[in-house]
């Protein structure tokens, strides 16, 4: 039998350093005082392995390598950490310290004060469990615990932590916050309070010197009378700007309006938003909303002063009223509203063209009042039994509106009229064709029920027969119908459909992946430190007379 020896070999853990009397005014061994221990009295000092402990007594046991100290204690790892208190106890074996009794922890960027403090050399981390105050210039963070990270100058509180700056308040149940760049890191439920704005996130980073922030997962930003939401919000406090990407919605609670899109910029000191990618202001108009669309929406002007630009293919939506143009100007202290740009406007089933197109309301009542369409008007609505259209052209048309509806209509200046003419068995009487002044129409459920002709009147009422397919339709006649917009959702091209899905399902993922992943630590955080050290002083050179 071959028999065969393994040989293993255990690699010895290095012996633990012995703690050091450096100095003591005296040093005595009393049993009754200190059973299998050193007394130590007067200016104690021991090191123990880079940390020096002073004490005005010390009871040293040097079987364990343990010591406890007593009075104006002080524990002192190089240039990085002071720990200060009335008793503390320090373990060369474990490396561990615990001090208790005033403890303040001083750092070259912060100062923790608290009851007790923890000290793990192995790891290079304080903890606490009692309530603490931290100082870090311009910040105080109180919590009722937390740990701190030597060499990455962190602080971390996993329960309640309130910041207080001269210029807001942060709360969170979970913070990281980095006492040399002042960065704050926060995971769950947090706020941001100031006397500007409120702030809720989830996930976010704030810069508490430069007063820069980003926030993430479930974020708003509520100022007085606007509420910012999006997927990824960037905040620069020092000029009140805000820009929001992928679901953003910004919602007026004064003016009852909601703008929505997948970018958006906002300028709080100057009144000022711009919002892109699929953009849409909805506003609250008689109990019904107004959907307004355009590749670009820009609001201006303060509250009851505000002005909303929609630019390139512009286009509405109410019930009973819809529209497209080139660009929108609406201002909401003359309550006048421009369609610019080729603009046409349905009204139920009516289709109504010209030059220049304005929309008037009136800002006792907050209804709309009035139309006006100058420059080649056409009024055109499908014969509702035939193949026909009715129509009516103008230089001008003023219109005014009942209850949300146009009722009452003027068309002015070298008028004609064709118009299919039913009984009430809805039995084609003829069909009228001629010219005046001026007319007036009187609409009813968005039909034309009457129309009256004045001065001038030349014309008549033809069988159909008599009149030949040509002669029934006006000199510049477009019928658009296949154009028109019967609802919210047409507003939008496919193209931009196309495109909101996308971003919807990107941010849907987006939260299934990360939902339980903490906020990358950015670089400018970790090299912090390194960066400042780079930034070396220029010596002035000095030149020698000659």
């Amino acid at each position: 039998m071959l028999l065969l020896s393994v040989q293993f070999i255990f690699a010895q853990a290095p012996k633990p350093k012995t703690i050091n009397i450096e100095n003591s005014d005296l040093v005595e061994v009393n049993q009754v005082l200190v059973p299998d221990g050193i007394l130590l009295t007067g200016n104690v000092k021991v090191n123990h392995d880079g940390v020096v402990l002073t004490c005005n007594k010390a009871y040293f046991f040097q079987k364990e390598n343990y010591i406890k100290a007593f009075g104006n204690v002080q524990l002192v790892q190089g240039d990085t950490l002071f720990l200060n208190s009335k008793y503390a106890e320090y373990s060369g074996n474990l490396k561990k310290a615990f001090a208790t009794g005033d403890a303040v922890m001083s750092s070259p960027d912060a100062t923790l004060r608290t009851d007790t403090i923890n000290f793990d050399r192995n790891v290079q981390q304080v903890f606490y469990n009692t309530k603490g105050t931290i100082v870090n210039k311009d910040n105080t963070l109180v919590s009722k615990s937390g740990r701190y990270y030597v060499e990455e100058k962190k602080f971390q509180f996993l329960t309640e932590v309130t910041i207080t700056n001269p210029k807001y308040v942060i709360k969170s149940n979970h913070l990281d916050y980095y006492s040399n760049s002042g960065h704050t890191y926060l995971f769950g439920p947090s706020t941001i309070t100031s006397k500007a704005n409120y702030i809720y996130t989830e996930k976010g980073f704030y810069d508490t010197k430069k007063n820069l922030a980003h926030f993430l997962r479930k974020s708003y930003i509520k100022y007085d009378d606007r509420l910012i939401e999006g997927d990824s919000l960037y905040y620069d406090r020092n000029v009140e700007f805000a820009s929001a990407t992928r679901n953003v919605k910004i919602t007026d609670s004064i003016n009852r309006g909601i703008v929505k899109g997948h970018y958006a910029e906002i300028y709080k000191l100057k009144d000022s938003m711009f919002v892109t990618k699929r953009a849409v202001a909805i506003n609250l108009i008689e109990k019904d909303s107004v959907y307004i669309h355009g590749q670009k929406l820009m609001v201006t002007g303060k509250e009851g002063e505000r002005i909303l630009r929609a630019y390139k293919n512009v286009r509405f939506f109410k019930i009973d009223m819809s529209g497209k143009c080139d660009s929108i100007h609406s201002n909401s202290k003359t309550a006048l509203t421009k369609l610019i740009g080729s603009p046409i406007l349905w009204n139920g089933d009516n289709q109504i063209t010209g030059e220049v197109m304005h929309l008037i309301g009136d800002n006792t009542t907050k209804k709309l009042d009035s139309l006006k369409v100058l420059n080649n008007t056409f009024l055109v609505s499908r014969d509702t039994l035939g193949t026909g259209f009715n129509q009516v052209k103008g230089i001008n048309l003023f219109g005014k509106f009942k209850d949300g509806k146009l009722h009452d209509v003027d068309v002015i200046k070298n008028t004609e009229v064709i118009y299919y003419m039913r009984n009430d068995e809805k039995e084609l009487i003829g069909i009228n064709k001629n010219v005046s002044s001026k007319i007036n129409l009187i609409l009813e459920n968005n039909a034309i029920e009457t129309i009256t002709f004045y001065n001038k009147v030349d014309g008549d009422i033809y069988p159909e027969a008599d009149l030949p397919e040509n002669a029934r339709k006006l000199r510049g006649l477009v019928w658009r119908g296949d154009e028109r917009i019967k609802s919210k959702d047409d507003i939008f091209t496919a193209e931009e459909n196309e495109l909101n899905d996308k971003l919807v399902q990107e941010g849907k993922d987006e939260e299934a992946t990360n939902k339980d992943v903490p906020m990358k630590v950015r670089k400018e955080t970790l090299d912090y430190d390194k960066k400042k050290s780079a930034i070396k002083p220029v010596k002035a050179s000095t030149k020698t007379k000659k």
